[in-house]
């Protein structure tokens, strides 16, 4: 084979590696984006699913205020009509001792 064939061949083969190599660098850097996309929609998921997670927990947290809330206030009612109650049932009484009271005081300024 005569020099210059060698030497042409050599090139040739020089311009395929370029070419390998270059198509190499382009599929990495076409993975290395898709990888990114990849990541960057995963992290989203994962975000959308976290935000959804504490939507769902603090709907549960005002759910459980609210019932324990009501409660409480339910309580505080029923307080509130037996303490009425109780206080009624004495009210002639202690209107009578009122009176009875005033009576007495009246009595013994003159």
């Amino acid at each position: 084979m005569a020099r210059p064939e060698v030497l042409e061949r050599v090139k040739e083969a020089e311009r395929e590696a370029d070419e390998i190599v270059a198509d190499a660098k382009t599929a990495r850097e076409e993975h290395v984006a898709e990888a990114r996309e990849e990541a960057d929609r995963i992290r989203q998921e994962a975000r959308e699913e976290a935000d959804e997670l504490v939507d769902e927990r603090l709907a549960e947290a005002r759910e459980e205020i609210d019932a324990e809330r009501e409660a409480i206030l339910e309580e505080g009612r029923q307080e509130r009509e037996t303490l009425e109650a109780r206080a009624e049932e004495h009210r002639e009484e202690t209107i009578d001792h009122v009176v009875e009271l005033f009576t007495e005081a009246v009595d013994a300024q003159t």
